[in-house]
Order: structure tokens, then C-alpha cells, then sequence
């Protein structure tokens, strides 16, 4: 089945066996709520209502059933109950890489990787663990303190996983920018956080071309007065002792050094809301929010996550095509917790062709695999069918994430993957670092559909008039607080910044900027930004409804929509698209298109004009770029529009400014 094959929005898809969802973690939670709680629930709506009413309840018994320690007792869960300013677990002690390393299994590998130019390799959780707990006993020596912060410049690879739980051990903060942001794009986000110490490569290869980051690297560490320490981690060329700062500690000196074992270690015990790490946002408009995220709140949430939502077991092998730059690496890196072993690749999705991915899959035995809309198009396009070439005997699970997915996305995994899937649509954002909505291993699936709410998340759809609504496009809110909502904003000393990013619009619940629609049997759909909303005539429209219609037309590629509003109550709504290689937008396909959207959309969904441009503009975590495509066409200079150091490709803006000088609006 190829994307463009027609399919029925809502059709059933798959369905677990009931020998498989008794298997799962979330049967046994459930038998556990009964026997320890004396609780049951007539089906996993009923749980889910439970679980955003009884908050105290409900959390408690995530820490009690994951056995979350601390070195000293919660007072209450909920101390206040307030959005924003709840206060969770309070007096509690604890420390989130203490967690991570209770899995330790000598003997297994704890992790594999591989990148453009060398094979799989396995990390054992010997060398792994052995590696934290040496490196955070150098860090200590260095001087690093809790509430230090220590940031890296790293691509996807071991060294990074290790370098963040020697980091958050021993209470210290961590942030990461990938290597593929240039010098300013890392100083814009970096440079906040006035950090101690820098982790650095020299370069990385993607495409079988080198990308020399030394440059980058001095200008980084001369750009960040704060820094004590640099350290170098070789990786584009490791035979070349020289480092790209001069004075640089190298990663290998820094490692030698007695082994520390896991008796003799001290992870620093910090209060539930202690800073983790932080995430930035896209920073497609002004400077990066800094999003700060606490040890307690990204410990509960991943446990439940990874456990009720993805059904991971020790020794399952998880990958997710991401760069440290995204939130998908901090999960990927978390799944730790659950005794997963996460897979990591650094290189390009389509070399040496479009199979590698998957080629990766079989060779891993990977049971979890992550993938965005995006990377299923280009796999489809390139005719790749992976169940029919590769071995993926031991895949379970998919989870599409990252942008909206169409019926015909969850269908195509069954149809060129493998029959018995878990297709687990997931949805949320790096606010929260975590899901609002997505799988449910006990519910079957459904084309187009996430399968529900995820647990504690109490997403709504809200009209507005902030009242909720079910079978109707409203905006995605959270009507109650959750742990890993951020603690803050770095640098946003009396939260105005925080307030006004989330709760401005309906005080006191969480906006999140999302589309987003609710069916009656508890099925959710996210529609696409709701800052890039088009507003036609009084009626909503979320960007992903056009987007699903076109991806059932071969002659296109790719696609951005915006709705200007104007002067005098006027309405105006350019389609951009890349084309499929051998077409060109004559008049046939134009009226194919407005014909295909008014058919299966409506007529408020037919574009006023279209435009084919040489590129889509997207963010380097993959998002599409409507808001600041808006307000070029509406006069903004593209240097005010759009930070370029956050896009994959800056030039991709030029057509849209191109296009604004050709067609004044008036």
C-alpha cells in the first residue's frame, strides 16, 4: 500500500489478543490497584477519569508501584494544587540518574549504537555504568556543584547519555544543543545558562560528508564567559590529539581514573523539583524559552509513560531517529528506566538509502521503533517496503510521533510493516517532556486516531468560550497540573514569561498551543498548531486536515498553508508546495488540488492561491515553519521572522519573501 491509497478515517486497524494485553504493564498495574488499593475500573476510560480527579491518589500509586526511593519522605503529593505554582511531593529527596542506574544488569549491554561509518556496537552496563560514576567523580574534582549547570555540544552517541546522567548524579543541570546548530544558534541557547562546563566534538559525518565543528566549538566556548572546563570528546577524527579549544580536557584523560563502584558512589539527593535538565523551545521567534525541567516530575512521568503508554520490559530494544537537540533524545535516553536498551544512530535517515533505518531495526532486534509522518513519506516515496526485505520478527511496537499522522500513515505500518503491530500515535511536546496523548496497549487501533488519554493527563478540547467540547476542533489545554510541567523558565526570575507562554489565555489551564479534537469513544486528534490557525469565514481549521488531504495526491511533496487575516474582515490563505520529482504546478494539478481538498475537506479548506517553492521551511527538530511564513507574507523581515541558527535549511525562507514582493497585499 502506498500513502495515497485511499483510507477510511476511523477504520479499525488492529486489535491486541487478549494473551497480549494481559502481558502488558498496564494489566498489571491494574491487578495491582485492585489488590493493594482495592480499586477497579470498568475499562481504561473509567482509569483515566480516575486518574486526572483523585490526582493524589493516582500518583501515589505510581510511586508506590515503580518503587520510587528517596532519602527522605514526601510531606503530601499535592501541596498546592494552583496552575501554575502546584507544588508536588514536598520534602521528598531524591535523584532521577539514582534511577536509571538501579537497572544495572552486568553482564548485558545497556545500550547499542552505530553511526554512518562504523557497525552496531554494544555498550555493556559494566563500561556504561562504570563510565557515570567515574565521570561524575571527575566532575566533582573540577568543582562542579548541584545547581551548576554543565551543557554539551554533542551529537547522538554514548558519550552524551553517559555525560547527562554524570551530570544530573550528582545534582548539577544539563542542556544540549546538537552539532548540526551553527556557533549563534548554540550561544542563543547555551549562553543563558551561564554554564560551568562544556562538552564538545570536533565534528560529525551525515551523508558520508564531513561536517569539521572545530570553528564552532571555539567560538561557542570564547562565547560563554561563565565556562571553567571544556571537554573534548574525539568523534570525526579520534586519531587527531588536537582539540578544537585550545586547553580542552580530553574525554579519555578525563575517564582515567580508578574504578568507582557502585557501593563507594553518592548520588547528590536534591528536592522533587530540583532542576533535571533544560529543553529549548524551536525559537522560530525571538530568543529560546529555556524550559527547566525537575528530577521528580520527569522520573514519575517517564516511569508511567514508558511503562502504561509504550509497554516497555527489560531488554527491550527501543529506537527513535532523533539528535540530541530534540526532546525524543531525553526520552530516548530515559527509557533507561524501564531496563530498555535504547538504540542510538547518528547519521542521515537516508543513507546509504532509504532502507538503513529499518536494515538498523533488524539487525538490533529492536521491539520499540519511533518514527515521525515526515520519515514514512520519504520511506514511501523511495518504495521501501521494510516487512517484506527486512527481518522484523522481533518489532512490536511503532510510535509515530513528532507531527500529525494521517489515516493513511497508521494504516501504511500494517500494510508494509507487519500485520500484528501496536501502531501507538503519540502526541505532547517538549514543554512537559512527555505524552498528553497516545497508546494504550490494551485498546485497538484506529486510522488516524491517538488511541486516548494518557494517564494524569487531563487534556481537553476547549471552544472559545473555554468550555469543553467532544466531536468539535478546540484548542488542546490541561485543566489539571502534572509533575513534569516545567519548574520554570531559565533566566524568567518572577515568571511572567512562563505565564503569559501557557496560562494567559485561560487563566489558571494550560494552553498548548495545539488543535485539538476528541471523539466520542475517547479518540483523539492533533490538528496542528493553533498560533498558525486558519481562521475561515468564523470556522477553524487545523494545518494538518489540509496536510492529510494532499499527502493522497502522488504529485505532492510536501506542503505549508497559512491564513492571513486583513483588512476589512478579509481572509487570505496561500498553499506552498514541493512537488514529486517529474511534475510541475500547471493548471491541471492546481485544479486537482482545489477538487481534491473541496471533495474530501470542505470548500473552506480550497486555497486562494498556490505556490510551488524549491523547499518547505522546517525547525532542525522537524516542525514546519507556519507562523513565521506568516509573518513574512504579512511584511516581517525574514531576520525578525525566523532565527535562522533553529532551521534546517534558512534559505527555504527566501521564496516566501520572494513571493511577498511580487504579491503586495492590500
Amino acid at each position: 500500500m502506498r500513502l495515497s491509497d485511499e483510507v477510511i478515517e476511523g477504520q479499525l486497524l488492529w486489535e491486541p489478543d487478549a494473551q497480549r494485553r494481559d502481558r502488558t504493564h498496564l494489566a498489571a498495574y491494574l491487578r495491582w490497584l485492585e489488590r493493594e488499593r482495592g480499586l477497579r475500573f470498568a475499562g481504561y476510560d473509567a482509569l483515566w477519569r480516575w486518574s486526572v480527579s483523585d490526582l493524589e491518589a493516582f500518583w501515589q500509586s505510581v510511586w508506590d508501584f515503580f518503587d520510587v526511593r528517596s532519602s527522605s519522605p514526601a510531606e503530601r503529593v499535592l501541596a498546592d494544587r494552583t496552575m501554575p505554582g502546584a507544588r508536588w511531593f514536598p520534602g521528598a529527596r531524591l535523584n532521577y540518574a539514582e534511577h536509571v542506574l538501579r537497572r544495572e544488569r552486568p553482564g548485558t549491554d545497556a545500550l547499542l549504537w552505530l553511526n554512518e561509518r562504523t557497525p552496531l556496537s554494544g555498550l555493556s552496563w559494566d563500561s556504561f555504568a562504570g563510565s557515570v560514576r567515574v565521570l561524575a567523580t571527575r566532575l566533582r574534582d573540577l568543582g562542579v556543584r548541584p545547581g551548576d549547570r554543565v551543557v554539551a555540544y554533542l551529537p547522538n552517541i554514548p558519550e552524551a547519555i553517559i555525560a547527562m546522567l554524570a551530570t544530573t548524579s550528582i545534582g548539577a543541570v544539563w542542556a544540549t544543543c546538537s552539532p548540526d546548530f551553527g556557533a549563534p544558534g548554540a550561544l542563543d541557547r547555551l549562553r543563558q545558562l551561564d554554564p560551568t562546563v562544556l562538552f564538545t566534538v570536533d565534528g560529525y559525518t551525515y551523508g558520508d560528508k564531513e561536517f569539521d565543528r572545530t570553528a564552532e566549538a571555539r567560538t561557542i566556548a570564547d562565547g560563554i564567559d561563565s565556562l571553567r572546563h571544556v571537554v573534548h570528546v574525539p568523534y570525526l577524527r579520534p586519531a587527531d590529539g588536537q582539540p578544537p579549544v585550545p586547553g580542552a580536557l580530553s574525554w579519555d584523560e578525563l575517564l582515567e581514573h580508578p574504578p568507582v563502584p557502585a557501593s563507594a558512589f553518592t548520588f547528590e539527593q536534591v528536592p522533587f523539583d530540583h532542576p533535571l535538565w533544560i529543553l529549548f523551545s524551536s525559537g522560530t521567534t525571538g530568543l529560546p524559552k529555556a524550559i527547566v525541567h525537575g528530577h521528580g516530575g520527569i522520573l514519575l512521568e517517564q516511569l508511567k509513560l514508558q511503562h502504561f503508554h509504550m509497554d516497555l520490559h527489560p531488554g527491550d530494544r527501543i529506537f527513535f531517529y532523533t539528535t540530541t537537540g530534540w526532546m525524543m533524545w531525553n526520552f530516548l535516553a530515559t527509557s533507561l528506566l524501564s531496563g530498555a536498551c535504547p538504540v542510538l544512530y547518528d547519521g542521515n535517515p537516508a543513507y546509504p538509502d532509504a532502507g538503513v533505518l529499518w536494515r538498523l531495526a533488524q539487525d538490533a532486534r529492536v521491539a520499540f521503533f519511533g518514527a515521525s509522518p515526515s520519515y514514512v513519506h520519504m520511506v514511501d516515496r523511495a518504495g521501501v517496503v521494510p516487512g517484506a526485505t527486512y527481518d522484523l520478527s522481533a518489532l512490536r511496537t511503532i510510535m509515530p510521533a513528532g507531527s500529525p499522522v494521517s489515516p493513511a500513515c497508521t494504516a501504511w505500518f500494517y500494510r508494509n510493516v507487519k500485520r500484528d503491530l501496536w501502531v501507538a500515535t503519540g502526541s505532547g511536546g517538549t514543554d512537559c517532556c512527555t505524552g498528553f496523548v497516545g497508546g494504550v496497549p490494551t485498546l485497538p487501533v484506529y486510522a488516524g486516531e491517538i488511541q486516548a488519554h494518557s494517564l494524569g493527563v487531563a487534556a481537553y478540547a476547549f471552544d472559545e468560550h473555554g468550555q469543553p467540547v467532544v466531536g468539535k476542533v478546540g484548542e488542546l489545554v490541561i485543566t489539571e497540573p502534572l509533575p513534569s510541567m516545567p519548574v520554570r523558565f531559565w533566566g524568567d526570575e518572577d515568571g511572567t514569561r512562563y505565564r503569559q507562554s501557557y496560562f494567559e489565555h485561560f487563566p489558571g489551564v494550560w494552553r498548548h498551543g495545539d488543535f485539538f479534537k476528541v471523539n466520542e469513544r475517547g479518540g483523539c486528534f492533533v490538528l496542528g498548531r493553533s498560533d498558525a490557525t486558519l481562521n475561515r469565514h468564523g470556522v477553524r481549521i487545523g494545518t494538518a486536515e489540509i496536510y492529510r488531504a494532499l499527502e493522497e495526491l502522488p504529485e505532492i511533496d510536501d506542503a505549508l498553508v497559512v491564513n492571513l487575516e486583513l483588512p476589512g474582515g478579509r481572509f487570505f490563505m496561500p498553499l506552498f508546495v514541493t512537488l514529486a520529482d517529474g511534475h510541475v504546478l500547471d493548471q491541471r494539478l492546481r485544479a486537482k488540488v482545489n477538487v481534491h481538498l473541496r471533495r474530501t475537506r470542505s470548500p473552506r479548506h480550497v486555497p486562494d492561491d498556490i505556490v510551488a517553492v524549491p523547499a518547505i521551511p522546517m525547525t532542525i527538530s522537524g516542525k514546519k515553519m507556519e507562523i513565521p511564513v506568516r509573518r513574512i507574507l504579512l511584511g516581517t523581515p525574514i531576520e525578525q521572522a525566523a532565527d535562522p541558527n533553529a532551521m534546517l535549511d534558512p534559505a527555504a525562507l527566501d521564496a516566501f519573501a520572494a513571493y511577498t514582493r511580487t504579491h503586495p497585499l492590500s
